[in-house]
């Protein structure tokens, strides 16, 4: 992953400054506890620029020719991923000391008690924060249920072969197009669908402590009636959808295909349709207007008592459909912080 000198993303400037104290203060204020040495401030060059989208950041960051250490604060309930440019990054988690360089990157889990970055003088990174309700809704969508404990990833990924060669390669080629006037990138339903897919590559490539559950639920092709019931389901998303319905679809008797759906999804009919609803609300939300009404939006895809449809959304994807319009708003407006 190694990068030339330049630093990347300049026409999304965050934060610059060549002062100690400001750059201390503005971290501090982020979640961040910040050291450097006496001697090497005077050489500080402080340089974060980043792109916000609704479950993700994607950011450049630099201390230019002073070496720095950084400190997460436990609030903090993102996951951060760190891919080295240029230089090394030194990491402790718990008990881990990892050394970091553009072959090997770093992700730590909210769920580390105990965190430190040491930041090499004139090294360089891309870092990636996802939001806890981005990646706990999507798991949940892949499990097919709600997580029962906080994500716990693997600290390191390799850069240099497999999943992680391909990630590095995928992040620097948005970073790349997102420095061009007319990025498709800056499209809400393509930047959306960026962030699902890195959010959903990590889940299924990277390991974590819902990894072998994953792992079970790969199962061979479905019969040939869970995809018929699978396709009516997906095409009827906004309509009463009954048990008859899916056994006139499939041509099998009702026990049969629950049976079916159980063995290769790991829940019932009536609960994938569910799912699918709340999948499809969703993404409605992140793509919707910032005036958008909710009960609407829920209304529309099949859901009718509101009260048992928010507490259902917020079980599934870790937040309220109000918080997820939020952050779509958020994203939509000028922000000024990593």
């Amino acid at each position: 992953m190694q990068l030339g000198t330049a630093p990347l993303l300049e026409q999304r400037p965050i934060f610059h400054s060549r002062n100690a104290e400001e750059t201390g203060a503005f971290l501090r204020a982020k979640g961040y506890r910040f050291d450097i040495e006496g001697r090497q401030a005077r050489h500080l060059d402080a340089r974060l620029n980043g792109v916000y989208m609704p479950g993700l950041y994607m950011g450049y960051v630099q201390y230019g020719g002073a070496s720095v250490v950084l400190s997460p604060s436990p609030a903090r309930t993102d996951t951060w991923i760190h891919l080295p440019l240029r230089g090394q990054l030194g990491t402790t988690i718990g008990r881990d000391n990892i050394i970091c360089n553009p072959n090997l990157a770093t992700i730590i889990s909210p769920i580390c008690e105990s965190c430190r970055l040491v930041s090499e003088a004139d090294s360089s990174r891309i870092q990636l924060s996802l939001t806890k309700s981005s990646l706990t809704g999507q798991l949940a969508a892949l499990l097919g249920e709600p997580p029962t404990a906080p994500l716990d990833f693997a600290p390191t990924i390799d850069l240099a072969a497999g999943y992680g060669r391909s990630l590095a390669r995928y992040v620097l080629t948005a970073v790349a197009d997102l420095e061009q006037a007319g990025s498709v990138l800056w499209s809400p339903t393509t930047m959306s669908t960026f962030e699902q897919f890195i959010i959903t590559a990590l889940l299924v490539s990277h390991l974590h402590n819902y990894s072998a559950a994953l792992r079970r639920l790969e199962k061979p092709i479905a019969p040939r009636d869970v995809r018929r019931a699978i396709d009516y389901i997906e095409a009827h998303l906004d309509q009463a959808v009954t048990v008859a319905d899916l056994v006139t679809a499939t041509g099998v008797a009702g026990r049969t295909l629950f049976k079916h759906f159980s063995d290769f999804k790991g829940v019932s009919p009536m609960h994938y349709l569910r799912n699918a609803r709340l999948r499809q609300v969703r993404q409605a939300l992140l793509r919707a207007d910032p005036e958008a009404n909710i009960t609407e939006i829920a209304m529309s895809t099949g859901f009718t008592h509101m009260g048992r449809f928010s507490v259902t959304y917020r079980r599934y994807f870790g937040e309220s459909p109000s918080e997820t319009l939020r952050d779509r708003r958020q994203a939509q407006q000028p922000r000024k912080q990593p």
